[in-house]
């Protein structure tokens, strides 16, 4: 064979191998939210993900796309949502709250599952245990409800002449309603608190709950962890103004958009933190070896010119304690 013919078959057989991998399609990732575009993308969870998959070397569009379900607030649709994605035999599904993780794992026990869950993923049988998952979830647990009694202490402490107080739940989500319940009796108990709870899964309904408490004389209003009230909060922010009732939300961008004070975890950090493992479990590693990674981090926001629009003095202590201050 001549030299130039050999060395020609051998350019081809070296290329075959890159022009295969060219070729083959990208993976897919599904996407699965109780919410939509926007109200993932706020306070920047969505570039958080994308930035974490950036870091495990996976750029949305470049060399991995993703499949989005969004269910509108409509938690009825998650079971529907997550079978379709089941059906487009996506590589990993990422699920951002309880609702969506529990329609995933009831959808597959085989496509690997990143999840962000507020409840305890050991006892609600997400997983086997935090370092060792065993099964197809892994991802990062917030553990909301555990910090609604805290939420209820701190809001005690800046209103401590508010007996009754109201909670305002989602009845749709009961995931986070059950294990938030239980959490915040134990501490009205401990506080000598009344707990007034309050349903909502409306706008209408958000409006209809706020007459309710002030019928009931309600002098402090804690939000659930929910992802259509976390939605509105606009109005629930402009309602507890125009109602004069002091209120603890889960999240930073309540107090910035307005609101008195809120308590709770670093949500876009852990949405990075999905990002990565979701880029992990893309490069081969297996969910049941991946620890579910716990947020400890929490943090205390206060909004001093609502506190002085509610005619509330800010104790120092509790000024002290504070992540952030807003004025």
């Amino acid at each position: 064979m001549k030299r130039r013919k050999f060395l020609g078959l051998l350019g081809c057989v070296a290329a075959w191998p890159l022009a295969v991998r060219a070729q083959q399609p990208m993976p897919v990732i599904g996407y699965l939210s109780v919410g939509s575009p926007q109200t993932d993308n706020i306070p920047g969870r969505l570039f958080a993900f994308r930035r974490g998959l950036d870091e495990a070397g996976y750029v949305e569009d470049r060399n991995v796309a993703i499949e989005y379900r969004w269910a509108e607030g409509r938690y009825e649709r998650l079971p529907a949502l997550a079978a379709d994605l089941v059906r487009r035999q996506v590589a990993v599904i990422v699920a951002q709250n309880n609702a969506t993780t529990l329609a995933a794992k009831a959808a597959t026990s085989t496509i690997p599952t990143v999840c962000q869950v507020g409840m305890d993923p050991v006892q609600s049988g997400l997983v086997a245990s935090f370092n060792r998952p065993g099964g197809n979830i892994t991802g990062v647990a917030i553990q909301t409800a555990e910090l609604m009694g805290k939420r209820l202490e701190l809001l005690h402490e800046l209103v401590p002449t508010a007996i009754d107080v109201a909670v305002l739940v989602n009845p749709t989500n009961p995931t986070a309603t059950e294990s938030e319940t239980s959490n915040l009796q134990n501490a009205a108990r401990s506080l000598g608190l009344e707990l007034h709870f309050l349903q909502a899964s409306t706008p209408n309904e958000i409006e209809a709950a706020f007459e309710t408490l002030v019928g009931l004389h309600a002098g402090a209003l804690v939000i659930s962890a929910d992802t259509f009230l976390t939605s509105q909060r606009a109005q629930i922010v402009t309602l507890a103004a125009r109602h004069a009732v002091p209120a603890i939300y889960v999240v930073r961008f309540f107090p910035a958009a307005g609101g008195l004070m809120s308590y709770g975890p670093d949500y876009a950090d852990g949405y990075r933190q999905m990002g990565i493992y979701t880029g992990k479990i893309l490069k081969g590693a297996k969910p049941a070896d991946l620890p579910l990674q716990q947020m400890v981090k929490v943090e205390l926001v206060i909004n001093l010119t609502a506190a002085k629009a509610l005619g509330l003095a800010v104790p120092m202590t509790l000024l002290g304690r504070a992540d952030e201050v807003i004025e």
